[in-house]
């Protein structure tokens, strides 16, 4: 048995809220500026799915990821994160995995996303859960830093 759950929360559930900050500032840091993304931020009205995964025994949030609708069939992974001390337990995979798993349930069966060139790890990590790159799309066509991928789920 896993040593987190995975659960589904509202966009502005504090342990979510905090995990998007965490991110935003690795990201900051990793790209030495605040001007990284691309297109539209996610909200709490825009954002159709906000997973959360939760330390079982300490209940401290480990990781996060959300789904945003593009079309009839197709949503877009946002805000994937875990925190660098959980990272290589599989908490990543297991949220990419639920995420997933609410597309379906939605009938959504297309995945986009969006990742950057200075996230090589992120990079490795999609190719390897079975993403291929795609040409940019949406707001991120034309963006130097942007790499996009897809999948087809089953």
């Amino acid at each position: 048995m896993a040593d987190w759950l995975i659960e589904e929360r509202p966009w502005d559930d504090p342990a979510g809220a905090g995990l998007r900050a965490a991110q935003r500032a690795e990201l900051d840091a990793r790209y030495g500026c605040d001007d990284h993304e691309p297109g539209t931020p996610p909200s709490a009205g825009d954002v159709d799915v906000f997973l959360v995964a939760v330390d079982r025994r300490a209940g401290t949030a480990l990781g996060c990821g959300a789904l945003r609708r593009l079309g009839p069939a197709v949503a877009e992974i946002k805000r994937m994160y875990v925190v660098p001390d959980a990272r290589g337990t599989g908490v990543a995979a297991a949220v990419l995995r639920a995420l997933e798993r609410a597309a379906l349930a939605r009938g959504w069966q297309t995945l986009r996303l969006e990742t950057g060139t200075g996230q090589p790890d992120a990079i490795r990590f999609y190719e390897r859960e079975g993403y291929r790159t795609i040409p940019l799309f949406g707001h991120y066509v034309g963006s130097p830093i942007s790499v996009c991928y897809q999948r087809i789920l089953s």
